[in-house]
């Protein structure tokens, strides 16, 4: 398997990955551990909340996208980490039985001032569920390697 570096990233469409499925049951074990909210537990208390039913903690959702990430590129990409992430929005809910995709597109690509061996790759993710509804969108940077250090 050939290993990403930054050389091989370029701005625009880097693809699509997925489908991924969504149980219930998942849904209800990341919220019984991570974010035990009436919404992501309780049927009744969920119908009564703003999201009207069962919803995923937007955190499953951000949880889903690294997992989605990570299998389509970041696993074989020569990645050193990144800074953090710049902005995460969750704009419709997780739902059970959801089949989410991940669009990934490169947003930016430059070569690190501190570290020219490196460079700094940021992407905008998307996850859709099969009705095409946006879920969340993210934008993160990652540090990747240069092909044979940048010449250094």
């Amino acid at each position: 398997m050939t290993t990403l570096t930054f050389e091989d990233f370029k701005p625009g469409r880097l693809g699509t990955f997925g489908p991924r499925h969504v149980s219930r049951e998942e849904i209800l074990a990341f919220a019984a551990e991570f974010d035990p909210q009436p919404m992501h537990l309780d049927e009744e208390a969920a119908k009564k909340s703003m999201l009207r039913g069962l919803s995923g903690s937007g955190w499953h959702l951000g949880s889903l996208m690294m997992r989605m990430l990570f299998d389509g590129f970041i696993g074989r990409t020569a990645s050193l980490g990144s800074p953090g992430v710049n902005e995460m929005r969750w704009m419709a809910p997780l739902r059970p039985g959801d089949d989410l995709t991940l669009d990934v597109d490169v947003v930016e690509a430059r070569v690190s001032k501190s570290r020219p061996a490196t460079g700094i790759v940021s992407f905008k993710g998307t996850i859709r569920n099969a009705r095409g509804e946006v879920l969340c969108e993210m934008e993160s940077p990652i540090i990747v390697s240069r092909r044979d250090g940048g010449g250094a």
